[in-house]
């Protein structure tokens, strides 16, 4: 074993040689930035707080701010626009949802029939945008610009949003009717009141972009006044005004009484000439809004929960889903397909808006058939070309101009053909 004497020397030999080098060396000297060095940090600084800032500020600031579009509002006899104006971006239309209509339909007083498949409707969204929403969605196929005339028109956002609730009114009789009609449920419309939907424009601005001159009766008739009276004589239904206005001549003042709201309005309106044809025919100068009513066999009660959905583009997915409900058999044979399109009372598939937003949506859910009208336009983002090219080969993108024409297309991926007593014929188409 070593001596004690040895180990204490080495370690103080060991210690004082660590403290020498530590304490005894010296720093290198300490430098102030040059004057150029602190220059460019101003800019630095600048650099890095925007990075920061503008996308915090682009997240809030309105597109209309700085983003213009084009709005065609001329066209030519081929098609082809030959006067544009420049806008403010305001809005977008977006894609929003597509869910099965099964759910939000209600059925009493007849029997229904299960089906494996689902029949989907579409719906879209126009949400006004920022300069940041713009900056992640200008280059996307399924996102169109809006303009606050595109949206809005000359109307206000209430009367937007009445006038959509009055069309998805619409399309939900008319779906009720042509599926009640293949079902042999013998539904009926009736004529129902005359209400105004706007005024007659005498002269439009040259690039028709605004109303230069309305129709007398814009002084006193407003969008949705209901007209009660005319001149003393009751007014219940749209048909009871005609005989009326067809006594006087254009030019003459006749008293008319609506309500309006809760309120009972009384004023005078000067008569004009009916626009079409040369027969001289005095009117009121303005367009009603269709308020034919539709009566079901008693003891029948068919209802489709929209809530607050507007516009008329469900129609046909109505429909197919109410038609489905009613037959016995699987209308789509179990695979899940998407509609869109307007219907009329005939059973004709009119065209709709947001054609590629709404197939966005489609390919979101993953539904793999999407039934459009034919009666799209040719070109633009509502066209059919447009709408294929957002989805590609993910959705089949078919196009129907009737309702027999969709019923063929279900029968052809599969589904359970009508009844022969049931199928509609060339007549409704």
């Amino acid at each position: 074993m070593a001596r004690p004497t040895i180990h204490p020397d080495s370690m103080v030999t060991s210690l004082t040689s660590t403290q020498f080098d530590i304490v005894t060396e010296q720093p290198s000297p300490v430098r102030a930035p040059s004057p150029r060095h602190r220059w460019w940090a101003v800019p630095t600084a600048v650099v890095g707080c925007l990075a920061i800032v503008a996308p915090v500020a682009a997240s809030f600031l309105p597109a209309k701010w700085l983003i213009d579009k084009d709005r065609c509002t001329t066209v030519d006899a081929a098609g082809e626009c030959t006067i544009e104006v420049v806008e403010a971006a305001e809005f977008a239309i977006v894609p929003a949802d597509a869910e099965p209509v099964r759910p939000r339909l209600e059925v009493s007083g007849v029997e229904t029939y299960p089906s494996e498949g689902r029949i989907y409707f579409v719906t879209v969204r126009e949400p006004a945008i920022t300069i940041l929403d713009w900056f992640a969605t200008h280059d996307e196929p399924s996102v169109r610009l809006l303009s606050h005339y595109e949206k809005f028109g000359d109307q206000t956002a209430e009367e937007r949003i009445e006038q959509g609730q009055l069309q998805m009114s619409g399309a939900k009789e008319w779906a009720i009717y042509n599926a009640l009609t293949l079902a042999g449920l013998e539904p009926e419309f009736v004529l129902g009141e005359a209400m105004v939907q706007y005024v007659l424009c005498l002269q439009p601005s040259e690039d028709d972009t605004e109303c230069l001159e309305y129709a007398p009766a814009n002084d006193f008739l407003q969008p949705f006044d209901v007209i009660t009276d005319v001149d003393g004589t009751e007014v219940v239904t749209l048909d009871d005004l005609r005989p009326i206005t067809e006594a006087h001549e254009p030019g003459d003042t006749v008293t008319i009484t609506v309500l309006r709201g809760d309120q009972v309005v009384t004023g005078e309106v000067e008569l004009i000439q009916a626009p079409e044809g040369d027969e001289v025919r005095a009117i009121i100068g303005f367009m009603p809004v269709d308020t034919t009513r539709l009566q079901l066999p008693e003891g029948l009660s068919v209802s489709f929960s929209t809530e607050n959905i507007g516009g008329p583009s469900a129609g046909l997915a109505f429909t197919l889903t109410l038609i489905d409900a009613l037959t016995e058999g699987d209308l789509t044979g179990g695979v899940d397909v998407a509609v869109t399109g307007a219907i009329d009372v005939e059973g004709n598939v009119r065209a709709i808006g947001g054609l590629s937003s709404k197939a966005s949506a489609v390919d979101q859910v993953g539904v793999k058939y999407f039934l459009v009208p034919a009666s799209q336009p040719e070109t633009g983002t509502d066209s059919v070309a447009s709408a294929r090219d957002v989805v590609g080969d993910n959705v089949e993108i078919i196009p129907v101009a009737t309702l027999a024409e969709a019923l063929e297309v279900l029968a052809g991926l599969g589904g359970d053909p009508l009844p022969s007593s049931e199928s509609p014929t060339d007549s409704t188409a």
